[in-house]
């Protein structure tokens, strides 16, 4: 257990390391129990280990007695999308972690990754193998819904039962936005949007300029899509006119923008365009995580309506989302969420808001993104290299406790116009660091002075007692 992270996020770990076909087998057995058997959709992204990693997962929950409904090569939220109404669903992936990782993603019922409650209970089924593994007549079989990889002739019918769930949005008009005649350069990294986000596009009448569109999980780049790693996108955009670039990360739940003049505009700009675009249309509370631009604060005050805030992970975000009929929501990383669609981030969701904006606004994407309040915000991580990320961030709290930090998730101390948020990833063995500010430059001096404390705080002597040897 050491060897995996295992959080609201899943579980992800390196293979051929802790993350084992065993391990996989086990935690989707523990997972086919947790839902008490049934259908459950199962789907994964392009990495060279998905097909070994996905069969020992397959495998996992047939012996549990589920039925697995199998997508093949799909985008996360497409597992989502079909899970609702069924047991659950089960996404292989690691999401932008490097090649050497994959993962498991578990989704409820109603269409929502597993909260920390459920994950606990999961871990525990998984640790003290609590599995119900079913009798040889119990055992359950295999339905494709469509897989690439395999020359199935039924490709696409998960793949177009969620590009059908999109072109049916109430503010989402196909035939107004072919009319504009969009080009769209888009960057799948080589990843599980690869098919569909260029077919979707296709869809909606735009003309397509593909880059790295071959589902084959080698990245041409690391693979989150934030700006320092579009550069081949932000050429493409310039050099061929196109109107617009979308990046999306390796599972399809993150979407960047690069606008008309080859400009990477930034992760957080995604959701800023979406909801603006959203709450001009229909008026309710926004909901986004504790690491996500002021810039949703304002376009909300200027829309009177009000905004949430939650702990970073998806299910966070989209459970208070249900709770308060939100209208549009998510995280700054790029992540969308409609509920309309479904309750979960969605590149393919955020790609068709963004061309709908563009066709009633008339304006290019630059246009957009420069009518949008200013802050600039800074990103870093910090390896823990061994240090019980628990007790770091209890050091951290004791440090800044004369500021009133909020200790929601991680430590937030905020300020009327700026914040620096520190918290342990969900996902890797590091602690994030993110800092806005008005300036680009106060934003990076508040970034690297606090990094600079939380090392100091690392090498100090109740972290030092807690580092694990190798």
């Amino acid at each position: 257990m050491e060897s995996l992270m295992i959080s609201i996020s899943g579980v992800r770990g390196i293979v051929g390391g802790g993350f084992t076909p065993e391990v996989v087998s086990r935690f989707a057995a523990a997972f086919g129990t947790f839902v008490g058997g049934g259908a459950v959709v199962i789907g994964r992204d392009s990495r060279p280990s998905g097909q070994c990693i996905h069969l020992a997962a397959v495998s996992g929950l047939l012996s549990a007695g589920c039925d697995a409904l199998d997508c093949g090569i799909c985008p996360t939220p497409t597992v989502q999308v079909l899970a609702q109404g069924r047991a659950g669903g089960l996404a292989v992936t690691a999401s932008h972690n490097p090649l050497e990782w994959n993962g498991l993603k578990f989704v409820g019922p109603d269409g929502l990754f597993l909260d920390e409650r459920q994950m606990g209970a999961l871990s525990t089924m998984y640790e003290k193998r609590a599995i119900d593994y079913v009798r040889w007549d119990k055992v359950g079989g295999v339905t494709s819904l469509g897989d690439a990889s395999l020359g199935d002739a039924s490709l696409g019918d998960a793949l177009d039962r969620h590009i059908e769930t999109i072109l049916q949005l109430g503010c989402i008009h196909p035939d107004a936005i072919g009319r504009t005649g969009f080009t769209v350069a888009i960057d799948c990294c080589n990843g599980a949007v690869s098919e569909v986000g260029p077919r979707l596009l296709r869809r909606l009448g735009c003309e397509v300029v593909e880059l790295y569109c071959q589902p084959t999980g080698l990245f041409p780049h690391d693979p989150e899509p934030i700006p320092a790693n579009l550069g081949d996108l932000c050429s493409a955009v310039a050099a061929g006119h196109a109107d617009v670039g979308f990046a999306a990360d390796p599972d399809g739940d993150r979407l960047s923008v690069v606008s008309d003049k080859g400009e990477a505009l930034g992760e957080e700009y995604t959701l800023a365009l979406a909801t603006k675009f959203v709450l001009s249309k229909v008026k309710g509370p926004v909901v986004v995580n504790l690491s996500t631009s002021k810039m949703i604060d304002d376009i909300a005050r200027e829309a009177g309506v009000p905004v949430l805030r939650t702990p970073v992970g998806e299910v966070n975000v989209a459970k208070r989302m249900r709770e308060v009929g939100s209208v549009v929501g998510g995280e700054g990383n790029g992540g969308v969420i409609l509920p309309e669609a479904h309750y979960g981030r969605d590149a393919l969701v955020g790609m068709a808001l963004l061309l709908q904006a563009l066709t009633e606004s008339g304006a290019p994407i630059s246009e957009l993104a420069r009518a949008l309040p200013k802050y600039h915000i800074v990103k870093r991580t910090c390896e823990l290299n061994g240090v019980d990320p628990v007790a770091l961030m209890g050091v951290v709290a004791d440090h800044y406790a004369q500021q009133s930090p909020d200790l929601t998730d991680g430590v937030k101390i905020a300020w009327p116009d700026r914040w620096v948020h520190i918290r342990r990833s969900n996902t890797e063995p590091t602690v994030r660091v993110i800092a806005e500010a008005p300036g680009e430059q106060e934003a990076t001096d508040l970034c690297d002075e606090t990094l600079r404390t939380i090392e100091k705080l690392m090498a100090g002597p109740v972290c030092e007692k807690t580092r694990r040897r190798p």
